[in-house]
């Protein structure tokens, strides 16, 4: 199939009539740290065949947004490390303004520092940067030896060529929660949005998630205590509630998958980098997109596949906590 077909096609809506806008894509399930709440220390990538080509995102890509998707972020694992990354940044670029809204980046920001540029020149106005301690031991002890400096250069590269940068910071108990004021403080001197995230529990790593699960709400009363939190009207098109910061004049977003399900208003599709889509990052509900991409079906075998993905999208998700991962899948392989 050489490119999507031009047609009328319905929008995408799921059996509880929430309408699907915001598509987030993973271009890959590699990436360069190894989180200890993300990812093994030893983990098993998938093999190179089995990954959708550039051409073949991009495709998807328009294929979903002649459906009404009008947001895409990219994702991993890192997806700065897939090589020929920024020729797919550029061919879904060329539809903002035609059906296309918002493409967005998420990044470790390891690679940041060279790309920063060339993203702003092909459309990116945003990225998401994944920082969960500002101290160089603690950070290379997260990441099992990531390099802090490489992560704030590329942040200020970001900033430098006018990217807009919000850091989003999971929680963790015994590891960085007396870190959260700082980094609060830090973000609103550096006119960066902050959002604290629950760890979830996807995928089976080393440690025990619950040593270190940080409840938001116990986190928002501590804070609290410090800064006057104002609800917020703002809206990003994901999961997070924002609030004004009023001392700090700044803004704080919080992510909470377990204290506070926030599936009622969900508009995501998750797109794996092997064309796997999922209705929901917390079940194993998905179509198999990559062999329809590949033969002769045409946008017709992919429209069929996502409007049975849809019939069976999930209400919502059912973290828990403590016992097994919700589902066996790490959170590299459909970019979170």
């Amino acid at each position: 199939m050489d490119k999507a077909e031009t047609r009328p096609a319905s929008g995408l809506v799921d059996s509880f009539g929430r309408r699907i806008t915001y598509a987030r894509m993973s271009v890959t399930d590699r990436c360069d740290l190894r989180c200890r709440y993300c990812m093994a220390e030893r983990m098993q990538f998938l093999p190179r065949r089995e990954i959708l080509t550039l051409e073949e995102l991009a495709l998807l890509g328009d294929i979903l947004i002649a459906r009404g998707v009008r947001k895409i972020r990219l994702t991993g694992g890192e997806p700065l490390v897939r090589k020929g990354m920024m020729e797919l940044v550029r061919m879904l670029g060329r539809r903002l303004g035609n059906g296309l809204d918002e493409l967005a980046l998420t990044t470790n920001a390891t690679r940041l520092e060279r790309f920063a540029s060339e993203l702003r020149d092909a459309g990116v106005e945003r990225v998401n940067v994944s920082l969960d301690s500002r101290r160089p031991e603690r950070f290379a002890h997260i990441t099992r030896g990531g390099d802090l400096g490489q992560v704030l250069r590329g942040i200020d590269a970001a900033l430098k060529v006018g990217l807009q940068v919000k850091i989003n910071m999971v929680a963790l108990a015994t590891i960085n929660e007396d870190e959260i004021e700082d980094m609060m403080r830090w973000c609103a001197a550096m006119a960066i949005d902050l959002t604290l995230i629950e760890t979830m529990p996807l995928g089976e790593v080393e440690e025990d998630r619950t040593d270190h699960y940080l409840p938001l709400d116990v986190v928002r009363r501590r804070i609290e205590e410090c800064f006057t939190l104002v609800p917020s009207s703002r809206r990003s098109g994901g999961p997070a509630r924002y609030f004004d910061v009023t001392e700090l004049r700044s803004r704080l977003g919080l992510i909470t998958p377990l204290t506070n399900n926030f599936c009622d208003g969900c508009n995501r599709i998750r797109v794996a980098a092997t064309g796997s889509v999922y209705g929901c990052l917390g079940h194993d509900q998905k179509v198999e997109l990559r062999d329809a991409l590949r033969s002769s079906g045409g946008a017709g075998a992919v429209d069929e596949l996502l409007d049975r993905l849809l019939a069976g999208k999930p209400r919502r998700h059912d973290f828990r906590i403590g016992g097994a991962p919700a589902v066996a899948r790490h959170m590299s392989v459909t970019g979170g």
